[in-house]
């Protein structure tokens, strides 16, 4: 950010809590920089594990967990059922908190719950090409990025972890 969002005047770097950042040196407004909080869902029927195949960066053509951007004006939780009837047309139902992922210089929150699905018909929404539910012995063998940015490197490590962590409960 270069202007202040508030009265347009250009931002200066000056330190305030015991780091740089940019402030307004007409309004004193300042920006700090916020990961984006992303919620994924662990979700599971009948001992299988959902996954769609992505359509977006980071990890376009990956099979991964269902999720996306939590809005302003919702709970994490209400994002992750949000995004998972956006992504597969499937009713999902929080269970509990798997984990929080975050990394320095990313951007990005990841934060996943585990649950189950309740209901709708699968179906690929805008960011998924195919949505498929996988048994344990029948889970996609991935490969890392090659040539990816920190942030897809990350990502595929969250979703290797994710789909681990189900092989692992369903043993």
């Amino acid at each position: 950010m270069r202007f202040c969002p508030e009265c347009g005047t250009r931002l200066h770097q000056r330190e305030v809590a015991g780091r740089e950042r940019p402030v307004c040196p007409a309004c004193g407004f300042v920006h700090y920089r916020n990961p984006v909080p992303i919620a994924l869902a662990q979700a599971t029927l009948e001992g299988r594990l959902l996954l769609v195949r992505r359509l977006c960066t980071p990890l376009r053509g990956y099979w991964a967990p269902p999720g996306g951007y939590v809005e302003y004006d919702e709970a994490v939780e209400d994002a992750v059922v949000r995004e998972l009837k956006e992504e597969t047309n499937l009713d999902f139902q929080v269970e509990e908190l798997l984990n929080v992922y975050s990394r320095p210089n990313t951007g990005i929150l990841f934060v996943v719950y585990r649950g189950r699905i309740v209901g709708g018909d699968p179906k690929p929404g805008d960011d998924a090409s195919a949505v498929e539910f996988f048994a344990p012995e029948t889970l996609p063998n991935q490969k890392p990025p090659s040539g990816a940015d920190q942030l897809e490197h990350w990502a595929f490590s969250v979703i290797w972890e994710i789909i681990e962590d189900f092989r692992r409960r369903s043993r």
